[in-house]
């Protein structure tokens, strides 16, 4: 998989006007900021959408809306059809065995949620151990951490090295008799890292561990086979796959969703009410409870389709080139340093000017149209391990362009020039 690998020089992206095909669907794109061409490199935080998904989503609400399940009129027979059809599309996406183990969720954060509340009522105890990792989101280190106060578990971060390697020798010692569930990225919000997530999950299943994949930052950029994996969940968010926001997934095996007990309780997730007591209905609707995110399920399937329509192995070679050259030109400029040297990155580039606050470098590239991120990137503890505050974050997709990183690199010597070094 492309994405896995060294990068290679700059080949294998799309052609020019194979490219310049790709961002007319973006209407997104195609905007001036402060009076400059936009250059989008915000992508690891949300994803533009491509007209196939706006036009889907509009079609919906003005033709096919109506609740779904249960209903017996033709409105909702379309909408049902229409949500059911996206689950199939995240399916074939995940390469997850069956529909019945794909349940959405409004993002990925409640994909994690989900999870933790349930292993926190019908798994954990006290003295039990999660693993996780300094590489992690936020959002899969508190949901953890909240479900260990609960119980008297404690969460353990595996370490990374200096160039935000996870390290699978400190991870084989942190699992043991205790663990009871590892709860790793597969991709780095932060700094790109690739984590060699099959063998985490290997290693784990040799003892027994369950293992929850974070792949918020993943399924943008490489294709995901949760069979191949062995993962027991696996979680992902829309927006950042070019879907609508308030959509998320999860996959989870169907021996622990039929295990563990429901998230939420209401409609839908029950097979019969009573006073004298509620049964429940079988995964995936056990965990979907009250009106889920019908059109945005809907919007998500229009994405994948509009992605596997280019192919992910596609997608991951421009983004290998984009990334390799975007590390060639920004590893040139003085007094800049790349946080986060991974040998295995997604098109992810982290990254501080010396003297200069990431945030004034956000806002002055801004007023070249460039947009990036700067913050800590909901990732404190790895910004810890690296002892900055914060960097400045280039991220990348498909509709990126070479154009595009030499306007990033431009703006970042506008920046030096505006502060003397």
């Amino acid at each position: 998989m492309a994405a896995l690998e060294k990068h290679s020089p700059a080949r294998n992206g799309f052609d020019t006007d194979e490219l310049a095909r790709i961002r007319a669907d973006f209407p997104g794109l195609d905007q001036a900021v402060h009076g400059k061409p936009l250059v989008y490199l915000d992508n690891a935080a949300s994803a533009q959408k491509p007209r196939a998904v706006i036009e889907r989503l509009s079609t919906f609400y003005g033709h096919d809306y109506a609740n779904v399940h249960r209903g017996v009129h033709t409105l909702s027979q379309r909408a049902t059809e229409a949500y059911e059809g996206a689950r199939e599309s995240v399916r074939r996406f995940l390469n997850a065995p069956t529909g019945e183990e794909i349940i959405f969720t409004k993002n990925a954060t409640e994909a994690i949620n989900l999870v933790a509340s349930c292993f926190r009522e019908g798994v954990l105890e006290a003295g039990d151990e999660i693993v996780s990792s300094l590489l992690e989101h936020h959002s899969n280190i508190v949901p953890w951490q909240l479900a260990a106060e609960r119980t008297g578990a404690r969460v353990l971060p595996v370490p990374i090295d200096d160039n935000g390697e996870f390290l699978l020798d400190r991870y084989r010692e942190l699992l043991g008799p205790k663990t009871r569930l590892v709860a790793v990225t597969h991709v780095s919000n932060a700094i790109g890292t690739v984590t060699p997530i099959a063998e985490i999950i290997r290693l784990a299943h040799e003892q027994g561990v369950p293992v929850l994949v974070d792949g918020s930052q993943a399924a943008p950029h490489m294709a995901i086979d949760v069979q191949a994996l062995d993962a027991d969940f696996y979680v992902f968010t829309g927006h950042k796959v070019f879907g609508p926001s308030g959509i998320g997934v999860l996959f989870g095996k169907r021996e622990w969703l039929d295990r563990l007990p429901p998230y939420q309780g209401g409609g839908d997730m029950i097979e019969r009410v009573s006073f004298a007591g509620t049964t429940f209905a079988k995964p995936p609707h056990k965990f979907e409870a009250g009106t889920p995110p019908i059109a945005q399920a809907v919007g998500l399937g229009a994405a994948i389709d509009y992605v596997n329509g280019i192919g992910m192995a596609r997608v991951a070679a421009h983004e290998a080139m984009l990334l390799a050259y975007a590390t060639e030109r920004l590893s040139a400029i003085n007094s800049l340093e790349i946080v986060g040297r991974a040998s295995r990155k997604a098109a992810i580039l982290s990254f501080n000017l010396m003297g200069v606050h990431a945030h004034d470098v956000g806002t002055i590239v801004d007023h070249s149209g460039v947009a990036i991120r700067v913050g800590h990137h909901c990732a404190q503890p790895l910004m810890d391990h690296f002892d900055v505050a914060s960097t400045a974050r280039a991220s990348f997709a498909f509709y990126n362009s070479r154009e595009d990183v030499d306007a990033l690199a431009d703006s970042l010597k506008s920046v030096q020039e505006i502060f003397g070094r």
